[in-house]
């Protein structure tokens, strides 16, 4: 028996419904390399590239000297689940009361328990691509079909609420959305959202709407589904510190959401986490009811940035890309290099560039697409110079 056909007998279907994250591969072979003592310039793994912010800081080790050390409430404490519900009104205008949220060990253990108490086998899932990395196996986890919507690179990989009503069938249970999105910095217009959102609740379909990125917009102010109160029903916000507050880390999410659904996330935590660490909620009140500036000004550096990253990717001939509206990455195709010195995907690709020119990226495939990469321009001004200096180097050794 081949050690394939072993592993299929001793492990659950499930487990092969899924691999394993690509960005956290990238991140691993990078690591490799890095202890070998290449010097890398990391466009890779998407995380802030500033320090948590002070006042967070001492907030949790305030709470280690006070020896709030223990167990809490599994959706977290009373203070904690104000907070989050009071920062969401102000910003957004929702009406969440502190039982329709539940905080979960960072925002994909949110996703992921939205999905498993809501998605059943069988179950439709519309999904937009390009997509995140892991929801599309989070879906196939679950049992649930991912429904791929083709969004277009010529209309910047646009989400509108015709393409999203023309994907539903009797068989959708759920629309997975994500504005601005990674990997494209896309973002949902006002009015598509909230025709999205009035389309799933007139249809009985729930709509996930993962607002990780929802600070960091670059064309207006922020929107949020949660302002559209009136369909509350079909609706679960899921949020995350990480990025807003530079707090990856310490892996702090949460969602807002019907009680009926939040209540069952809940019961899903009680029997897999318990509750987030105590130090984290305490650390995630002062990063909510605290100073804002902090997300101002970190909004304003990645702005920079993003138009610093665009202005060198365009000096490289045949590589295009939009322009990223919100979240910290860049898309670019680079279609023109397929079939080039060998290279065959954006797959080799990126493994080219990281062997070869010690830049790291993530090919399109854990994206949806084949032919694009992706880079995460949430680093330091002196490495987007240098990383894009690299990337123009080979390609022009390739081309």
């Amino acid at each position: 028996m081949s050690a394939t056909a072993a592993a299929q007998k001793v492990f659950s279907d499930r487990i092969h419904r899924i691999e394993v994250s690509a960005t956290m591969a990238v991140t691993a072979e990078a690591a490799k390399l890095r202890a070998q003592g290449v010097n890398l310039v990391d466009f890779g793994a998407g995380e802030p590239h500033f320090a948590t912010p002070r006042h967070i800081k001492d907030a949790a080790i305030a709470a280690i000297e006070a020896n709030f050390t223990r167990y809490t409430a599994v959706s977290g404490i009373p203070e904690l689940r104000a907070a989050i519900v009071e920062r969401h009104a102000a910003d957004f205008g929702s009406k969440y009361s502190p039982e329709e949220v539940v905080f979960t060990t960072g925002g994909k253990l949110a996703l992921f328990h939205a999905v498993q108490v809501l998605v059943d086998h069988g179950d439709e899932v519309v999904l937009p691509a390009p997509f995140w990395v892991s929801f599309k196996d989070i879906i196939q986890y679950a049992g649930g079909k991912p429904v791929i919507l083709q969004t277009s690179e010529a209309e910047n990989f646009r989400v509108t609420a015709q393409a999203i009503e023309a994907a539903i069938t009797p068989r959708t249970k759920a629309i997975i959305l994500n504005t601005p999105s990674n990997p494209s910095g896309a973002v949902v217009s006002a009015a598509d959202l909230e025709q999205i959102v009035r389309l799933a609740h007139a249809r009985g379909i729930f709509l996930l709407l993962d607002e990780c990125y929802a600070y960091l917009q670059y064309t207006g102010a922020s929107i949020s589904g949660g302002s559209f109160t009136d369909c509350k029903e079909h609706l679960v916000v899921l949020g995350s510190l990480s990025k807003t507050y530079a707090m990856t880390g310490w892996r702090a999410g949460y969602a807002l959401g019907p009680k009926a659904v939040i209540a069952a996330m809940s019961k899903l935590q009680s029997q897999d986490t318990s509750s987030t660490a105590s130090i984290v909620q305490k650390a995630s009140i002062a990063a909510l009811t605290g100073s804002q500036q902090c997300v101002a000004d970190m909004r304003q550096d990645y702005l920079s940035l993003r138009d610093e990253v665009i202005a060198g990717l365009r000096k490289i001939p045949g590589i295009t890309c939009t322009v990223p509206e919100g979240a910290f990455y860049v898309y670019p195709n680079v279609k023109a290099y397929l079939g080039k010195g060998g290279v065959k995907s954006g797959m080799e690709l990126a493994g080219k560039l990281l062997h070869e020119a010690h830049v790291v990226t993530v090919p399109g495939e854990a994206f949806g697409t084949n032919e694009h990469i992706r880079l995460s321009y949430a680093v330091s001004h002196a490495d987007v110079a240098e990383g894009t200096r690299r990337m123009r180097e080979f390609f022009a050794k390739l081309g």
